[in-house]
């Protein structure tokens, strides 16, 4: 796993690429959320797509919303970095699409898309 800070527009963001699967149940995301407001401070987080679960973007699962809701509980704006284009699902799209009108959590395609969310959700 590899983990940068990058300060923008006053902000702190936690910038995370790893290799293998970080985020596959609720469990998880509790641990990352507060590993990282405890070791960085931070409330913004970046993630790649690939150290997500798949179940994740099967939305009949529910493991999207549990894992989100996480975030959201404890005020953690939250972007997914990746290319989302393969997955078919309407549903998954229309997620995708009403997440990033939000101001919490965030489906981007790359970490310059990821820096000026996250810096500017309120």
């Amino acid at each position: 796993m590899n983990t940068k800070m990058i300060e923008a527009n006053g902000h702190n963001i936690t910038m995370i690429h790893a290799e293998s699967i970080l985020l596959n149940d609720e469990q998880s995301a509790l641990d990352m959320i507060m590993s990282i407001s405890f070791e960085t401070g931070s409330n913004r987080i970046a993630l790649n797509k690939e150290a997500i679960s798949e179940e994740f973007f099967k939305l009949s699962t529910r493991l999207a919303g549990n894992i989100l809701q996480k975030f959201i509980n404890y005020h953690i704006k939250f972007a997914i970095i990746g290319d989302f284009s393969s997955y078919t699902s309407k549903s998954l799209k229309d997620f995708i699409y009403e997440s990033n009108k939000g101001n919490s959590i965030f489906f981007v395609s790359s970490e310059q898309e990821a820096v000026v969310k996250l810096s500017a959700a309120k």
